[in-house]
């Protein structure tokens, strides 16, 4: 979920540095991610190389090259496949890739919005295959849940499982701004979202 201040669904700080690989402590973390590649037998001389597939335009190719540039701390050598647009969906939905660099958007900050699209059995923007039936009915649970807190609990396991079987590992998240010349009237803005608030049946001109 969308971390706070922006999100009110992500996990505090406090919560989240007790998920496997939310260490504060960036040293730490890298260490014993080189432990797990030295037990599967990579290491300074024996690096593991891998393609890292992404569309071919600037918000894509950049965290994927951010990608590359950590996984190297670990002894992973990324090559970055670029993929033009008009091929890159169908790539992802065939699941043609070694490392697939893609981009969620969501148009309300919302569990159900993430969970059933993101990571439901079956859904087609599940680009992973993530499926999970147990965690499933736990995403209804959380759904029909009336009240917040308890919701959140519900909301803060589901993700923390759904971390640790690293169901979509996330790079980071965007921030995009809505700008607006000041004689444009009749126009909300959302404080959470970019893709709502488009309806201009409302909107005028103030010259």
């Amino acid at each position: 979920m969308l971390p706070p201040p922006a999100g009110l669904w992500g996990m505090p700080p406090e919560v989240l540095m007790t998920v496997v690989g939310y260490d504060p402590d960036t040293g730490k973390n890298r260490a014993e991610a080189r432990e797990i590649m030295k037990k599967l037998g990579y290491g300074p001389d024996n690096r593991l190389s891998i393609k890292v597939a992404t569309r071919n335009i600037p918000a894509y190719r950049d965290p994927a090259v951010i990608l590359i540039d950590q996984v190297k701390e670990i002894y992973v050598d990324g090559e970055l496949d670029t993929i033009e647009t008009a091929n890159w969906f169908s790539k992802v939905a065939r699941k043609d890739y070694q490392i697939g660099l893609n981009l969620t958007g969501s148009g309300v900050d919302d569990p159900d919005q993430q969970f059933y699209e993101n990571y439901a059995c079956g859904s087609e923007r599940n680009y992973t295959g993530y499926c999970n039936a147990e965690l499933q009915k736990m995403f209804d649970r959380q759904s029909i849940e009336a009240d917040q807190e308890k919701r959140r609990a519900l909301v803060w396991e589901i993700d923390r499982k759904l971390q640790e079987d690293v169901a979509r590992p996330i790079i980071y998240h965007n921030r995009a701004g809505t700008c607006w010349q000041p004689q444009v009237k009749g126009i909300n803005l959302m404080v959470n979202s970019i893709y709502n608030g488009w309806r201009f049946e409302d909107a005028w001109l103030d010259k």
